[in-house]
């Protein structure tokens, strides 16, 4: 009798130990799996709300497979959400990605979301006609480090020699939700902002700022990912079957903005409504659209270089070698 119990004991506490495990994607009470996917309310990031509105995951995922969505404010929230597991994919800017690698993440960048969409805006009033003016201005960038962050300020330092007081220059950096720029702009609160898409448009229809920099000519404007899909080492190599059907979906999403782009601009704002409860308008999005390229291909090549530019400019500590970031298997 003591020997069964002892069995049935242990057997129980082995059932407790394995429902006790952590997983990349949840087990709901019906056994069926959960994930989910992040994105911001971004035009950069409008395969992910292709994606959520057409329902794609659905449609490459097995069956039974319940797909959330979250939406982040920046990069870094993003990014720790992929490292514990609260995501377990999703659209982020490069710079984020990078960043949380040469610090340690085990993460993968498995493909890209989007090109260009990086504007410079000058606030009306603000006596800024050339990049050389903004000696001693406030920018303002969503987060210290950010993508667009590092694409200004790579640009300033080697175009103008201009650097921010965070390195030993003139310029004042703060940082901010990129909806609330315009906003920020009419209350005089910062004089330049490196904007994503569709603010900078936003910021133009209202006149509260003129562009001063426009997405080419802004470093790295027409070869860096805006957005790269990432997810986590640890899914890749443990469910390698999940991240392709999420990989699958992600560029059926990508194919149908290249494929529907009027659909796929009203999705946009729907989405963007829905998120930030700001409505814009049919214009702000054709303007904001012909800045970017959605595609989900990616060059670890170009990552790198930006990855070098952002070491220069002192955001990483030690010079960065993105050796196993890029998983292009994928896509491919």
């Amino acid at each position: 009798m003591k020997k069964l119990l002892s069995l049935i004991s242990l057997v129980t506490l082995s059932l407790l130990l394995a429902a006790c495990g952590s997983s990349e994607e949840e087990a709901s009470g019906d056994g069926s799996k959960e994930i989910t996917i992040g994105y911001f309310p971004n035009i950069n990031h409008v395969a992910g709300m292709v994606a959520e509105e057409k329902e794609l995951y659905s449609e490459t995922l097995p069956d039974g497979t319940t797909v959330n969505y979250k939406y982040f404010p920046d990069g870094s929230a993003f990014m720790t959400a992929v490292e514990t597991g609260e995501v377990q994919g999703g659209l982020v800017g490069p710079g984020p990605a990078m960043n949380h690698f040469t610090s340690g993440a085990k993460i993968n960048v498995v493909a890209a979301g989007s090109t260009g969409g990086t504007v410079i805006m000058a606030r009306k009033g603000a006596n800024i006609e050339t990049p050389e003016d903004l000696k001693g201005k406030t920018f303002i960038s969503p987060r210290v480090g950010c993508t667009h962050d590092v694409q200004f300020e790579t640009m300033m330092k080697e175009e103008y020699g201009i650097t921010s007081s965070r390195i030993g220059g003139t310029m004042k950096h703060v940082t901010g939700k990129p909806a609330t720029y315009n906003a920020m702009f009419k209350a005089g609160k910062v004089d330049a902002a490196t904007v994503p898409e569709p603010w900078a448009s936003v910021i133009e229809a209202q006149g509260n700022g003129k562009v001063l920099v426009d997405t080419p000519e802004v470093a790295y404007g027409k070869t860096l990912p805006a957005a790269v899909f990432v997810t986590s080492q640890e899914l890749v190599e443990n469910n390698p079957e999940m991240v392709q059907s999420i990989v699958d979906a992600h560029k059926k999403a990508t194919k149908f903005i290249q494929e529907n782009p009027e659909e796929a601009k009203t999705i946009a704002i729907d989405k963007i409504k829905e998120i930030t409860d700001q409505e814009l308008s049919k214009s702000v999005i054709d303007n904001a659209w012909e800045r970017i390229n959605f595609t989900y291909e990616v060059n670890g090549d170009v990552l790198q270089d930006f990855a070098n530019s952002s070491y220069e400019l002192e955001f990483l500590k030690k010079k960065p070698d993105l050796e196993g970031l890029v998983d292009t298997g994928f896509i491919e």
